[in-house]
């Protein structure tokens, strides 16, 4: 199967030779070092190469199909998580795993636009939670991970250059549900004015694998550039077979305002998680507890030079997450960068975000990416 996969991702790169065409990627290169916490050994290492490569071929005026595929060489914590993820090859000295991340196409017409395939399909303004953005799930603690991908098919229609309107359509989240079941169909409209741009989402996931009635989400998002730029990012998950309030709520708010003429951004978002939304674990998400806020400050101290300090706190039970980020453009497209993140916690609560719940006291990686 894997022959088969590889033998495909060559045939298209030749067709993109001879088509009209654009290829492009990123590699990282990453060495990684945790301090274990409990029962995790105290100091555990990491090397991993990933590439993530981007093909383009236009197949006339108005039609473009596109692909992307990520191909990873891993040792130690890095392999540990490629085998877990079920995708991974592996022998002596390294694991190995490859992914098909985007797989689709899309035509371009003069009001109506529609694209079908693995694609990504975004929702909301929220920078960080990503609260309406339910087909795609974010976790702020992975900030290098590229949302994940859905099988799927839109159709949007621009009755004027500020008005958008888009129907859409998922596969099951259960890829291996053929009855008919678990579909979620949905429809997006979004306006835009001077100085503000609204977003509403309503989506039906269709009666499947523990729903007997289906789930119905509804979402709004706001995004108002004053001064300040704001944002409001909500979804609510109604399940008829156990309403539960609250909990089927994920709400975000937050803003940014830059400094010194752009040179210093800064950014909060706060996350209200409920149990049963699709921010919570077991929902889609990522977190346990309730309340989350992330604060950030990017400085540019030349246009080469960027720091960045970040930190996630869960307001619940007091853990939080310090981040230090280093970037520096060695030369166009070619960037070293370290990071550090500290899982921490006040009191004798270890927490969600503290040491017990993520199993490390410190988390540092350093390596070097190649825009191509």
């Amino acid at each position: 199967m894997k022959r088969v996969s590889f033998f495909c991702i060559l045939l298209l790169l030749t067709a993109g030779m001879i088509f009209p065409q654009s290829i492009s990627g990123v590699f990282d290169s990453t060495v990684n070092y945790v301090n274990g916490a409990d029962d995790n050994p105290p100091h555990m290492w990491g090397i991993e190469e990933f590439v993530n490569l981007r093909l383009r071929i236009n197949t006339g005026d108005n039609t473009a199909f596109f692909a992307s595929f990520n191909f990873i060489a891993a040792s130690g914590t890095f392999a540990l998580n490629a085998v877990s993820s079920g995708t991974a090859i592996y022998g002596e000295n390294y694991v190995a795993a490859m992914e098909i991340e985007r797989l689709y196409f899309r035509i371009n017409g003069e009001y109506i636009d529609t694209e079908a395939g693995l694609l990504r399909m975004n929702f909301g303004y929220g920078q960080v939670w990503g609260s309406s953005d339910f087909l795609n799930p974010r976790n702020p603690m992975a900030y290098n991970a590229r949302p994940r991908g859905v099988l799927g098919a839109n159709l949007t229609w621009y009755p004027e250059d500020t008005l958008r309107m888009m129907g859409f359509i998922a596969a099951p989240r259960d890829p291996f549900e053929f009855d008919g079941r678990g579909f979620t169909p949905g429809f997006l409209l979004e306006k835009h004015w001077d100085t503000m741009s609204m977003q509403g989402i309503y989506a039906l996931e269709t009666p499947g694998s523990g729903t007997r009635l289906g789930l119905h989400r509804f979402g709004l998002s706001v995004k108002a550039d004053f001064e300040m730029s704001f944002i409001v990012d909500a979804l609510y998950t109604l399940n008829p077979d156990d309403a539960q309030g609250l909990d089927g709520l994920s709400f975000g708010a937050g803003f940014d305002y830059s400094f010194l003429d752009g040179d210093l951004i800064v950014m909060t978002e706060y996350l209200y998680n409920g149990s049963a939304s699709v921010t919570a674990r077991g929902f889609g998400g990522n977190f346990v507890n309730n309340h989350f806020l992330f604060s950030s400050a990017v400085y540019r101290f030349n246009d080469f030079f960027t720091g960045t300090l970040s930190a996630i706190l869960c307001l619940d039970d007091l853990s939080f997450q310090p981040i230090i980020r280093l970037d520096y453009e060695l030369f166009q497209g070619f960037m070293l960068n370290a990071s550090l993140q500290i899982p921490m916690a006040l009191g004798n609560s270890n927490g969600e975000l503290g040491p017990t719940g993520t199993g490390s006291r410190a988390i540092i990686n350093a390596g070097a990416r190649l825009r191509f």
